[in-house]
């Protein structure tokens, strides 16, 4: 049974907590063409780090950075995807979290949170001898919960949505409309109280 109430080894929580991470992101796609083909980044892996700070009992900021290092691919119907250049995209945000501590029979600390902000995606796309970059405006929201190991460790695991819209035109200098995005990441990571 799981109750509501603050873990044991909560006495002096952290105020504040540092969590590098590693992850999965999936990207949407910028621009849908005719007959299903679409513009994306593939699917990698992303790497980052969270600092939050408690800035009153069970809410934080948070900021974070992240890395993923991943292609863009023109996807076709029946034929498939193929690449036409290398993305880099970091990923950094400001955001407020709420979290709902509780105990669980077992006597560990388990904090489900929910987190909401503001930050940028900035894209360095490279084909060839070709390189550009665009810096585009995304929201976040996200949530997931928090396992305390010991009162200054713990694991957290997160599911985040960065919802931006990709600036053909800072890229390319060609006025394409692309589509608002949800760029789903899944990570975990190692929790250290400070």
């Amino acid at each position: 049974a799981t109750v509501f109430a603050t873990p044991v080894f909560a006495q002096k929580p952290a105020v504040a907590r540092l969590t590098p991470y590693v992850g999965y992101i999936q990207f949407g796609s910028f621009v849908d063409g005719p007959i299903g083909s679409r513009i994306s980044n593939q699917g990698t892996a992303i790497f980052g780090g969270e600092l939050g700070l408690d800035i009153a009992p069970n809410v934080s900021l948070v900021g974070n950075v992240g890395y993923a290092d991943s292609n863009i691919e023109v996807g076709l119907p029946i034929i498939g995807g193929f690449d036409i250049a290398d993305s880099k995209v970091l990923l950094y945000d400001g955001a407020l979290q709420l979290r709902l501590p509780m105990t669980s029979s077992l006597g560990s600390g388990i904090t489900p949170f929910v987190q909401g902000g503001v930050g940028a995606m900035r894209y360095e796309i490279r084909a060839g001898s070709l390189e550009t970059k665009s810096t585009n405006l995304a929201a976040n929201v996200g949530a997931g919960v928090d396992l305390q190991l010991t009162r200054n460790l713990g694991v957290k695991l997160m599911a985040k949505d960065y919802i931006g819209k990709f600036d053909a035109r800072e890229a390319t200098a060609v006025n394409v409309d692309t589509k608002t995005t949800h760029n789903f990441a899944v990570s975990a990571g190692l929790r250290l109280g400070l």
